[in-house]
């Protein structure tokens, strides 16, 4: 019993477990981890309650914020007004037209940089999140198309599935079996 007491007080004793820790290096602790995600969440959470929570500091915050919040609407129902001004008063809107058309090709690139660069970031965070829209799509195609196929296999009366993707067999539900009998399944 001396060795086998040894063995054991090395690996359990001294307030250590050594099985444990060797195998915290290859896997996870998933109640360490847990806490990890919960903390990590509670910090996030906090930061963005005290940023939000902050008075605002003045007239001029108040006034930025609002700027900030103005061209997209503007070049919209501006754009939208110049569709309406045409139609209501042609002759008004083609002597605007013609003041454009005065306006030099230099002018008009730094005009579109300065929207591109504007619109350009968002339009990038924007065309990011769709294609991981659509990544997420296609890795849900072929489960999807697992479970059509299941769903066509069982209207035309082969075994019912409970899993599409783990076909069971029938006889492992006596239940099914006999409203499988019943229906004529």
């Amino acid at each position: 019993m001396g060795l086998i007491g040894d063995l054991l007080t090395l690996l359990f004793g001294g307030g250590r477990n050594v099985l444990v820790e060797t195998l915290g290096a290859v896997r996870e602790n998933a109640e360490a981890g847990a806490e990890r995600d919960a903390k990590s969440r509670s910090e996030a959470l906090s930061q963005f309650a005290a940023e939000f929570s902050q008075p605002r500091r003045g007239l001029f915050d108040r006034v930025i914020d609002g700027l900030n919040r103005l061209p997209r609407p503007l070049l919209a129902f501006g754009t939208l007004g110049l569709f309406i001004s045409a139609m209501v008063n042609p002759i008004w809107f083609a002597s605007r037209m013609q003041g454009i058309a005065l306006i030099p090709k230099p002018l008009w690139w730094l005009m579109g940089a300065i929207v591109s660069f504007y619109f350009g970031a968002r339009s990038k965070a924007k065309g990011q999140e769709f294609q991981r829209s659509i990544a997420e799509t296609a890795i849900r195609a072929s489960e999807v198309t697992a479970r059509l196929r299941a769903l066509e296999a069982l209207d035309a009366g082969a075994a019912i599935v409970t899993d599409p993707l783990e076909p069971a067999a029938l006889d492992d539900n006596p239940a099914l079996s006999e409203w499988s009998a019943a229906h004529g399944r």
